[in-house]
């Protein structure tokens, strides 16, 4: 195994901030090495390989990073317990090598997190104990903890509100948490450090060819207008559920390469579950698993698998979805919640590569991922989750190297630290996940400025911060991405809209005009995160 990673050294930004500084190297650059169109988990982790590696990169991203897909997950960083059961030994192993790779490359983000499944039946015991150390066992050195059987009185103790009628004990096993979100916004950051550039709310139009070959792409700058001509050596198409409408740029004759399922996920209070440890519910009315995971002293309910027709950036969740989640967790814990309780639901969209036979369901389509290489040498990326993230971006510059005859150059992200990288985290801090910027951000919350949300934790520092540090550029950007308070609470986040959006007008130069556009925007997106009576 690799050496330990060194700490990144942190500094304070430029005179010119990220995205201006971005914009300028468009200029500046007669044709880059490679352009990756995608700015969630995938997109991140081949620029960042590629940047890594020297090449020179630009990543182009239509909306916000990670504003789909990629901060819309359970937060769990997996080996993937349930692709056992479909006999995927070989994506368990990668998700295993991959989560403790991340855990040693982003302390600050990933946490060890301890998960129970309660036993109400005897062969239940067996199979899911027997299973769990086969867990372990392909895990290896990277496993994160040992599986146990564990007492009917302590999985009470440690889930201690689950039902009890029938109780017979419990396994107590380990996986990675992590926050989706920032880690896309770390890797943005780290990006920046290896000399490459990413810009966000920056579309890509069309494709350059020149004798059928791709050459580049055409950009257009959402908050400008500006339009961009592109010259580039690769191409990548890493944008998730949308990898249909590139692949249809480069030939409008191309099949469906992906199917979309939908993921579901409600937010609770956490006196539901007063535990530091996850609750798995092993099997469920479709089939899957359904976690209950703390999460920011909340708790996060999910997830759903439904096959849906077209993808879009704000998917909304099913009313079915919703009552399947509170009827599922009401059948383990001892208060049933109700859609009152509810403090937010969110849905993502899962990019899925369409099997050969394309008659499986979803659930059992494999999570692992795929690279295509079209005839005009545009390369794209499809399934994949977040925790296989660098390996995906790593298999695919390689690929990258080969198809086009380039000198290999080794990959160094396996110990490349991301970020804010820190050890020795209290997660109990409100700013762990700042990792070592916590204190450059924690002075300036001393220096200057009040709480917009005590509720929440949320400071006008960390709003000044995502707009000098963090790129963003908008009060969802904010509210959704830099800081979790949409995901949390999307009443509490509605209330914050306008505070928000007046301090980031005063740093960013924005009018008032500016200000009731952006309150308007958020208040009805976050509606969307409510339940209606």
């Amino acid at each position: 195994m690799e050496d330990k990673p060194m700490p990144v050294t942190t500094t304070m930004s430029e005179t010119v901030e990220k995205r201006a500084q971005a914009i300028a190297a468009l200029s500046n650059t007669t044709e880059w090495d490679i352009v990756v169109i995608g700015g969630g988990a995938t997109g991140l982790g081949a620029a960042l390989d590629a940047a890594a590696r020297g090449y020179r990169v630009l990543l182009l991203e239509q909306a916000d990073f990670a504003k789909s897909t990629s901060s819309k997950s359970t937060k769990l960083v997996h080996g993937g317990v349930r692709y056992l059961a479909q006999g995927n030994v070989g994506l368990v192993r990668e998700a295993s090598i991959e989560r403790g790779l991340l855990c040693r490359n982003a302390p600050h983000l990933v946490k060890n997190l301890g998960f129970v499944i309660p036993l109400y039946d005897f062969w239940d015991s067996i199979k899911y104990t027997i299973g769990l150390k086969l867990y372990d066992w392909i895990s290896g050195r990277l496993s994160l903890g040992r599986s146990v059987h564990i007492s009917r009185e302590e999985t009470l103790e440690q889930l201690p509100n689950i039902k009890t009628e029938g109780l017979l004990g419990g396994v107590r096993y380990h996986d990675g948490q992590f926050d989706d979100a920032r880690l896309a916004i770390n890797l943005v950051q780290t990006l920046f450090e290896k000399g490459g550039f990413a810009i966000n709310y920056m579309k890509v139009t069309g494709l350059i060819k020149e004798a059928t070959r791709v050459q580049g792409v055409t950009a257009r700058d959402e908050e400008t207008g500006m339009h961009y001509s592109l010259k580039a050596k690769a191409v990548i198409n890493a944008t998730g559920v949308f990898a249909d409408d590139i692949l249809q740029m480069d030939d409008p004759t191309a099949a469906k390469s992906i199917c979309v399922s939908q993921g579901v996920h409600v937010v609770l209070d956490k006196t539901f579950h007063p535990s530091t440890s996850a609750l798995m519910i092993p099997e469920t009315a479709d089939g899957r698993v359904l976690f209950v995971v703390p999460w920011h002293n909340k708790l996060i309910v999910g997830t759903t698998d439904t096959p849906v027709d077209a993808a879009s950036l704000e998917p909304v969740a099913l009313e079915a979805e919703i009552g399947f989640i509170l009827d599922t967790a009401g059948s383990y814990l001892t208060r049933k919640p109700a859609r009152a309780d509810v403090l937010s639901v969110f849905a993502g969209l899962r990019p899925l590569a369409i099997p050969a036979n394309g008659a499986q369901k979803t659930k059992e389509i494999s999570r692992s991922h795929k690279i295509m290489v079209s005839a005009s040498k545009l390369f794209t990326i499809l399934g994949g989750k977040w925790t296989t993230y660098r390996r995906m971006g790593e298999d695919l510059i390689n690929r990258i190297e080969k198809e086009l005859g380039w000198m290999p150059k080794q990959s160094v992200t396996k110990t490349l630290p991301i970020h804010g990288y820190a050890t020795g985290m209290n997660w109990d801090d409100p700013l762990y996940f700042y990792g070592a910027d916590a204190v450059a951000l924690q002075q300036k919350m001393n220096d200057a400025g009040k709480w917009i949300s005590e509720k929440l934790h949320i400071h006008e520092a960390q709003v000044v911060w995502a707009v000098q540090e963090e790129m963003a550029r908008t009060v969802e950007d904010v509210l959704s991405r830099r800081t979790r308070a949409l995901l949390l609470d999307a009443a509490e986040s509605t209330r914050m809209a306008r505070p928000v959006a007046e301090l980031m007008a005063k740093h960013m130069q924005k009018d008032a005009q500016w200000v009731e556009d952006q309150v308007a925007t958020f208040s009805q997106l976050a509606a969307s995160y409510k339940l209606r009576d």
